[in-house]
């Protein structure tokens, strides 16, 4: 997901050099830090103890085939997705996966930023939650002002993301659980029933299990990760165990947020996009503490932002690297500013963030909106995973010595669990779930369709199709730095 991952377009031999190694648990606290956050609580306390087999089994059956055939496809090919998918597959496939690592960010930040909004009215006005119009100003004064910063070139920025991890995740996390275990030892009643008869989810039909795919999104991005394990001393042995530890912690961060939200807000009265502030609001007023509610707000809003802005470019770069390469955009989208930054590309991404978020405020039940969005950005990185587990087979069978650091165990069995469990989250996606609000089945399905489909599939087609030789404009420094 990063620009480190798509930096070089193609693998190079590799050189001797000084290695900085690092150890199994900072790795395993790295992918914690990149993977885990408060976001996605809220959609899973909907389910209250079901919560747990809702996390556990997406981490079974795509974190860990993602985390493990990533890192020997990492630890063998230089080049990130693109080049893995390209040598695997063909060139334009490779294309295609980190044109969805892209444009899965196109629907990425209004969701993230539509958490932001909500989030900021509990510091502001806490009827402003659900207010789609509050929601679409926010989610374009944010971007807007993102794409601002980062075109100038800021550097430092990477090190908000860092603080994140503690800030708006760990410390409003911990609190939040603490708080709500005093919440129940005070004789409160859970608002979600804590009985055995609750470990599963009740099954109604396919729209039952339809929230399980938004859990493929938060456990997604391990890919990145997976570029370290050539910094561990053992990468055989280290680099499962770092990833085991993750899991638990990443389960940890995820489940006991989510339950501590379904103990004190009822399902029905849950906001998708504003749950967390909503428990945070409950139990401080259970305490006689609402004035802690601004503060937390202020912290998840900073975490998020901060988030934001490390992200904005790191796809966007990768894709300019290997486009001006391979010409597969046309020189408008490639043209650099003063600082280096493609800025065209982020103004262009803009344009389409702004009419998304015109959707808050036309759509009036904003879970809803924030639900399709999650969906729809869910599908479109599937994509890339799919053509991931697919490269990494043929990979393995067509260049069998290929020096890799790292051998994934079963790998053609991770690949066929992943791939198996990534399609059938993609396909359900298109099943409308409650969160959908009743709306029409058809609507629904155009929306979600047209977007996953149109952007992830058609849209790279067209680039594909009509690129000319004369989109190539990288430089002859370029190719021989």
């Amino acid at each position: 997901m990063s620009a480190e991952a798509e930096d070089q377009a193609t693998s190079r031999p590799k050189t001797a050099r000084a290695v900085s190694y690092i150890s199994w648990v900072a790795l395993a606290l790295m992918t914690t830090s990149s993977v885990a956050s408060l976001r996605p609580s809220p959609t899973m306390a909907v389910y209250g103890l079901a919560s747990i087999f809702l996390y556990i089994v997406p981490a079974i059956v795509f974190l860990l085939p993602t985390a493990l055939v990533s890192a020997e496809l990492a630890s063998g090919w230089d080049g990130g997705v693109y080049n893995w998918v390209s040598q695997g597959l063909s060139k334009p496939m490779g294309f295609l996966a980190v044109w969805c690592q892209f444009a899965m960010t196109i629907f990425y930040y209004p969701s993230l930023l539509g958490f932001v909004a909500s989030t900021l009215a509990y510091v502001i006005n806490p009827d402003l939650a659900s207010s789609g119009v509050w929601t679409a100003i926010v989610i374009m004064v944010c971007y807007w002002a993102g794409v601002w910063v980062s075109s100038r070139g800021t550097k430092g920025v990477a090190g908000l993301a860092s603080g994140g991890l503690i800030i708006g995740t760990l410390i409003p996390g911990a609190l939040l659980v603490i708080l709500g275990i005093a919440f129940l030892g005070q004789g409160n009643e859970s608002a979600a029933p804590m009985t055995a008869d609750h470990l599963l989810p009740t099954w109604a039909g396919l729209s039952s299990l339809v929230l399980i795919v938004n859990n493929f999104l938060s456990y997604s991005g391990m890919e990145m990760n997976a570029v370290h394990v050539s910094s561990l001393r053992k990468p055989g042995k280290e680099f499962p165990r770092a990833m085991f530890l993750a899991m638990g912690l990443v389960l940890l961060i995820f489940i006991l947020p989510a339950l501590a939200i379904s103990w004190i807000v009822p399902a029905e009265e849950l906001s998708l996009t504003a749950g967390v502030m909503q428990a945070f609001d409950a139990v401080f007023a259970a305490f006689d503490s609402q004035w802690l509610t601004p503060i937390l707000g202020v912290m998840l809003v900073a975490a998020s932002l901060g988030g934001m802005l490390t992200w904005l470019a790191g796809p966007s770069r990768g894709l300019l690297l290997i486009s001006r390469k391979e010409g597969y955009l046309p020189p408008f989208l490639q043209k650099l500013n003063k600082q280096g930054v493609q800025q065209n590309i982020l103004v262009t991404q803009g344009l389409v963030t702004t009419v998304i978020a015109l959707a808050y405020a036309l759509i009036p039940d904003v879970s809803s909106v924030y639900w399709i969005f999650s969906v729809i950005t869910t599908q479109v990185y599937l994509i890339m995973y799919l053509l991931m587990f697919v490269a990494a087979v043929r990979l393995r069978r067509n260049q069998p010595d290929h020096p890799r650091g790292y051998k994934a165990p079963m790998l053609t069995g991770l690949c066929g669990v992943g791939f198996a469990a990534s399609l059938a989250a993609l396909l359900i996606g298109f099943v409308p779930s409650s969160q959908f609000g009743g709306g029409s089945t058809g609507v629904y399905l155009a929306i979600v369709a047209g977007g996953a489909l149109g952007l992830g599939l058609l849209v790279p087609y067209l680039f594909y199709r009509f690129r000319k030789p004369s989109w190539k404009t990288q430089t002859q420094e370029e190719v021989t730095a």
